[in-house]
């Protein structure tokens, strides 16, 4: 017996390819959904039975196969059979029955007709189904310059367009697509925080356009010193500052705090480090804040949020910490260090130490919680030029304290 799993398109006879078209004619028997059982032919002697999900469908079409009298079943699939389709799952299981013959037609896809309809191309689009499944939009969208959702169930447009704007991305341009095809269709632009202010069903889509996608020039913690707008705030160098953001573990999807942040150049580098997920500056001082906002902003880090205020205070109500690195404590490390592992017992924990007391201090706290620790002593010379010569010119020592997470 021969079965057709057919791409169906958006349900209507415009989007149904004449492979597909050619396979319903065919058919004894034909298997969809209600609404896309409205393609069979109305002179059509074939049957239909109007049925969703892998598991009824299969049963169907096994059920037919041991009847013995239908030479050939046709399963229509909104969309395109290899476009986050249920084709997938039902073929794997159609393998296995015996007398099954199975054939995928291919559709046209939602993410096709959007793209045509928007009058842009989709072939550097990254793909994302949202239907029925969680999925982290604003770690998608602040890393690609094009992001299409699938939307449905509990996740709609709107309730993707509202993750943006509380992600940093309120000015990513939307484009939302509901009901293509048909009758009632239709289509929405503006930025993500006017988009969430609709309302859409379930049938629908979305584009999301970041002009300025978050990305790390090169693969390892490395940006420049003097890429970064330093007014007269203290920085973590390039060479400790690499070595530090490779100390923190970072996970793509990490909640980092970053206390003490300065300019913001560990912030920065840590959020390139998780794109998916969220970097928290903390900073006391107001023009420090400044300053990191608008590091961020160069780098499209629109994933560092800066909390302005003095530490451990304003630590309380943060999301708990997968990484923390602290670079300032303004002789307060024992109480961060706390609060830190108050927050998230688990959490990694780099501090940079430059005077002897803020070592002290921190071993100390650490010993105190029975943590064991492993200290580096990064020494960095850089050669200036004297004269016809150069000559290496030595930085102050800095010392890093790493723990937790895991082994060091």
């Amino acid at each position: 017996m021969r079965v057709c799993i057919v791409g169906a398109g958006l349900g209507d006879r415009d989007t149904l390819t004449v492979a597909g078209l050619r396979a319903l004619s065919e058919s004894d028997l034909v298997i969809g959904a209600k609404r896309l059982l409205g393609l069979v032919a109305p002179d059509s002697a074939a049957r239909c039975a109007a049925l969703t999900g892998t598991a009824r469908i299969a049963e169907e079409v096994e059920a037919a196969a041991k009847g013995g009298r239908v030479s050939t079943v046709t399963v229509l699939m909104s969309g395109d059979v290899g476009f986050y389709s249920g084709a997938r799952l039902l073929s794997a299981r159609l393998a296995h029955v015996e007398g099954c013959d199975v054939e995928l037609i291919a559709g046209v896809s939602s993410v096709q007709v959007f793209c045509g309809k928007l009058g842009v191309s989709w072939h550097d689009a990254h793909l994302v189904s949202a239907h029925g499944r969680a999925c982290n939009a604003s770690g998608a969208v602040r890393t690609h310059g094009k992001t299409f959702f699938l939307t449905g169930g509990d996740l709609r447009v709107q309730d993707l367009c509202a993750s943006l704007v509380e992600s940093g991305l309120a000015d990513v341009t939307v484009h939302a697509g509901e009901n293509l095809g048909a009758n009632d269709e239709r289509i929405v632009s503006g930025p993500a925080h006017r988009v969430a202010q609709e309302l859409f069903g379930d049938l629908a889509v979305m584009l999301a356009v970041n002009e300025h996608p978050l990305s790390r020039p090169f693969g390892a913690p490395c940006i420049s010193d003097d890429d970064f707008e330093r007014g007269e705030v203290p920085m973590t160098k390039e060479e400790v500052r690499a070595l530090a953001v490779s100390k923190l573990r970072i996970a793509p999807d990490a909640t980092v705090w970053d206390v003490g942040a300065g300019t913001g150049s560990v912030s920065v580098e840590c959020a390139l480090a998780a794109p998916e997920g969220r970097v928290f500056a903390v900073e006391r001082n107001h023009e420090a804040c400044k300053l990191v906002k608008r590091n961020a902003a160069r780098f499209g880090a629109s994933n560092v949020f800066v909390v302005g205020g003095d530490a451990p205070e304003v630590l309380e109500g943060l999301p708990a910490p997968d990484c923390v690195f602290v670079g300032g404590s303004t002789g307060r490390i024992a109480s961060i260090v706390d609060a830190v592992l108050d927050a998230n017992p688990q959490a990694r924990i780099v501090v940079s130490a430059i005077v002897l007391e803020t070592l002290s201090g921190t071993l100390d706290s650490f010993r105190a919680r029975g943590i064991e620790v492993e200290v580096v002593s990064v020494s960095i010379a850089r050669a200036r030029r004297t004269g016809s010569s150069h000559m290496m010119m030595a930085n102050n020592p800095v010392y890093l304290v790493s723990a937790g997470g895991g082994p060091c």
